[in-house]
């Protein structure tokens, strides 16, 4: 029989974070892992910008998640996000970057969950960084309900304005990344 004691304190401060990459492809990479819907599939846009660095320069080597809810609102239950089978809409995207810093999804547009502002929540892994940057991208409709947001109405106009995309002519959106510098996204400390 085995004698159960108290868990000791621990002695050692915690392991600070540790860079990422260049070798992303190794447990991230999966097959249609950027398209959260099928393509072409009624209601799909493409969510696609550029990662930029301080200098202003793309960043090749970045990954990008997003996680959102489905265009009527609905946060996503679909066990394994992992899964894409055409038709299953679990909410959650990764993208690495091309060799000129575009990252790419195919998705929905999210609609209010509980009445607030739609969002798609977004998680930038890159070499050099710590630890990973959230951030969201909010659509560019909905003004009434952004002017509602916790988050965006704590914020700056110039601060806001690098959390909302932009539609393109064709419906789809564009969202640049910057990392640092003068036109920096906010990201957001947990």
């Amino acid at each position: 029989m085995a004698i159960r004691r108290p868990q000791e304190p621990t002695t050692h401060e915690p392991t600070g974070g540790q860079t990422v990459g260049p070798f992303f492809a190794f447990g991230l990479d999966y097959a249609k892992k950027h398209e959260v819907v099928f393509p072409h599939s009624p209601g799909a846009i493409v969510l696609g910008g550029t990662v930029y660095d301080g200098a202003g320069a793309p960043i090749p080597d970045a990954v990008v998640e997003i996680w959102s809810a489905d265009e009527n609102g609905q946060i996503p239950r679909a066990q394994g996000a992992i899964r894409r089978d055409d038709h299953t809409f679990t909410g959650f995207g990764r993208s690495a970057t091309t060799d000129v810093g575009h990252y790419e999804f195919w998705t929905c547009n999210p609609g209010p969950v509980d009445g607030g502002a739609p969002f798609y929540s977004v998680v930038v892994f890159a070499r050099g960084l710590p630890d990973k940057l959230v951030t969201r991208i909010y659509l560019p409709e909905y003004e009434e309900l952004r002017e509602k947001d916790a988050l965006l109405s704590s914020l700056e106009p110039d601060e806001r304005a690098t959390l909302i995309a932009t539609r393109t002519p064709d419906g789809h959106l564009h969202h640049d990344i910057w990392l640092q510098g003068e036109k920096e996204t906010v990201f957001l400390a947990f």
